[in-house]
C-alpha cells in the first residue's frame, strides 16, 4: 500500500505539473486581460506601465517560475475582476457546484442501479427495451438541450419549478445550503436532473452489462445449483460483485461531473464553479481561468487515487503494489 501510494503521488506530482504548464501557456492566447481593466481612455504609456506592474511583459520563463514558486505556497494568483486570491474566488463557488454533482450522483445512483439490475435479469422484457431505447435516446442528447428542454416545459409551460438561480440557502456550521430550505430543492431539481442526464444513460448500461456478466460466471452458477433462492444468487452474489466496477467508474466520473457543470450552469445561471469559469473567460481573469484549470486536474487526480485505493479495499484480491503474489 505504502509503494502504491508513493508511486501514485509521484505520477500526480508530474500530472500536476503538465496541467499547470498548460494552463500557464493558454493565457496570452485568451487576449489582453487589461481590456476589461481599465478604459479607452487609459493612454498606450499607462497601459504598459501597468503591463510592467503585473509582469505581463516578462518573459514565459520568468512568469511560469514565479507562478510555481507561488503556487507551492498556495497562491494561484489574484483575480483581476474580483480582487481577490483566485483560490478564495473559485471555494466561494465551491460549494453551489459540489450541491450540483450530489444531487445529480443522487439520482444517478437512485435510477442506474435498479434500472440496470432489472435489464440484466429481465433481457427481453418489453420494459427492458424501454430502459435499452431511453438511454441511448438520452446519450445522444447534448446537456444543454436536455436543460433547455427541461425548463421549457416546467418552468414556462407547467410553471411547476424555477428556471434559474439558487434560491434560499441555509447556513449549518458555515455551509451555505440549500438541502435544507423547499425554495433551495425547488432550484436544485431541473439543474440536478439535467446534469445527471449525462451520466445516467451510461450507468444504466454499465450496471446491466456488468450484471450480465456476473450472472454468467462460475460461482453464481455453483449457487444456483447448491439450491439458493434465485434472489439470493441475483442480489447477493451477482449483485455484490457487478458494484466493483461501477464504483470504479463512478468515483472517476463524479469528478467529470465537476468539470461538466459549465454547460448546465449557464442554462440556469447557477452561481458556481463553472458559470465562474465562463465569466472569467469574457473577463479574460487568466488567473481566476489558469486557477480553475488547476482546481479541476487536482481534483481529477485526488478522485482517481482515492477510487484505485478504494477499489483495492473493497476488492482484496486487487494488487496494488502491481507486483505478482
Amino acid at each position: 500500500m505504502f509503494t502504491f501510494l508513493v508511486k501514485r503521488l509521484f505520477q500526480a506530482v508530474i500530472v500536476m505539473f503538465v496541467i499547470s504548464l498548460v494552463a500557464f501557456a493558454i493565457q496570452d492566447n485568451l487576449g489582453d486581460p487589461l481590456r476589461e481593466m481599465v478604459g479607452q481612455s487609459v493612454s498606450e504609456s499607462e497601459r504598459q506601465a501597468l503591463r510592467d506592474e503585473l509582469g505581463l511583459n516578462d518573459p514565459f520563463i520568468e512568469k511560469y517560475s514565479r507562478f510555481v514558486g507561488n503556487a507551492l505556497q498556495g497562491d494561484l494568483g489574484t483575480s483581476y475582476f474580483f480582487k481577490r486570491p483566485a483560490v478564495d474566488v473559485i471555494l466561494d463557488k465551491l460549494v453551489a457546484t459540489l450541491e450540483l454533482v450530489i444531487g445529480a450522483t443522487i439520482i444517478i445512483v437512485v435510477f442506474s442501479i435498479p434500472l440496470g439490475v432489472y435489464s440484466a435479469i429481465h433481457p427481453n422484457s418489453v420494459f427492458t427495451k424501454m430502459i435499452m431505447a431511453g438511454s441511448s435516446i438520452g446519450i445522444s442528447i447534448p446537456v444543454f438541450l436536455t436543460a433547455i428542454m427541461l425548463m421549457y416545459i416546467f418552468s414556462i409551460e407547467l410553471g411547476w419549478l424555477p428556471s434559474f438561480g439558487r434560491g434560499d440557502t441555509v447556513n449549518v456550521l458555515g455551509w451555505e445550503t440549500g438541502f435544507l430550505s423547499l425554495d433551495g430543492l425547488s432550484h436544485l431539481i431541473l439543474p440536478s436532473i439535467a446534469l445527471s442526464s449525462i451520466m445516467l444513460p451510461l450507468f444504466i448500461r454499465l450496471v446491466r452489462s456488468e450484471m450480465l456478466e456476473a450472472l454468467s460466471t462460475e460461482y453464481v452458477k455453483f449457487a444456483r445449483a447448491k439450491g439458493l433462492p434465485e434472489r439470493t444468487v441475483q442480489y447477493k452474489h451477482a449483485l455484490k460483485n457487478t458494484m466493483l466496477p461501477v464504483v470504479t467508474v463512478g468515483g472517476v466520473q463524479i469528478g467529470t461531473m465537476v468539470a461538466y457543470t459549465i454547460l448546465t450552469e449557464k442554462v440556469f445561471q447557477w452561481p458556481g464553479t463553472g458559470f465562474l469559469f465562463l465569466e472569467a473567460i469574457n473577463r479574460v481573469d487568466t488567473p481566476l481561468i489558469t486557477a480553475y484549470v488547476i482546481f479541476v486536474g487536482l481534483l481529477f487526480v485526488v478522485t482517481n487515487t482515492l477510487v484505485d485505493l478504494l477499489y483495492g479495499l473493497i476488492n482484496p484480491t486487487v494488487n496494488l503494489t502491481g507486483k505478482g503474489a
